[in-house]
């Protein structure tokens, strides 16, 4: 006992909850944890009403208008998402880790948005989905290293359905988009909700 009269605390056990703490304080500021499952749903049905939008036009601009409306749809989705998910969590959306997965997000979304142009004006538009789902893959695995393990994972198929879509013969465009970006968005998008909190 104390003079006070308080049993003393073990300095040991004072050593370990401090880092405990430490860590764990740690953990949260290394994790982008505002990747919006729910917004990823929504980006996905979005997807899928583009893929049936599209499916009905009959020249490559009109096709391309819908996927890139869709696009801009799915930029304003997630960000949204991200937003409230982080303002939620109160954690701010752009700062530490946030930053560090848009800087890893971003090149490979702007050189997609470079190929798209490059690929439709040389009469190659048949190669968009393929080009699409494998960058937009790696960008999600380059911004997802500053995230939780689902981001990065979704990166990975995003990636592989790309590189199936560059090499597959006779399957129409719309079907492979609506399964990268409709399916992938949407089963990922439930396991973030479910995983890591809407």
């Amino acid at each position: 006992m104390t003079r006070s009269g308080q049993k003393p605390v073990a300095l040991d056990a004072y050593a370990m909850d401090n880092l405990r703490y430490i860590r764990r304080t740690m953990e949260r500021a290394g994790e982008f944890t505002a990747v919006p499952g729910l917004g990823g749903v929504l980006m996905g049905s979005t997807a899928l009403a583009a893929a049936w939008l599209a499916e009905g036009q009959t020249t490559p601009g009109a096709w391309l208008s819908v996927w890139v409306l869709a696009a801009v749809a799915a930029v304003a989705i997630g960000t949204a998402g991200a937003y409230w998910k982080s303002r939620r969590a109160k954690a701010p959306l752009f700062h530490g880790p946030g930053r560090k997965f848009v800087a890893g997000f971003a090149p490979a979304m702007a050189a997609g948005g470079v190929l798209t142009g490059a690929l439709y004006h040389a009469g190659f538009s048949a190669l968009l989905p393929g080009v699409w789902l494998l960058l937009y893959g790696a960008a999600v695995i380059a911004g997802g290293a500053a995230s939780v393990k689902a981001v990065p994972l979704m990166g990975a198929c995003f990636m592989l359905a790309g590189s199936a879509a560059l090499f597959a013969r006779g399957v129409p465009s719309d079907v492979l988009l609506a399964a990268g970006f409709g399916g992938l968005h949407i089963v990922f998008g439930t396991i973030i909700t479910v995983k890591y909190g809407g």
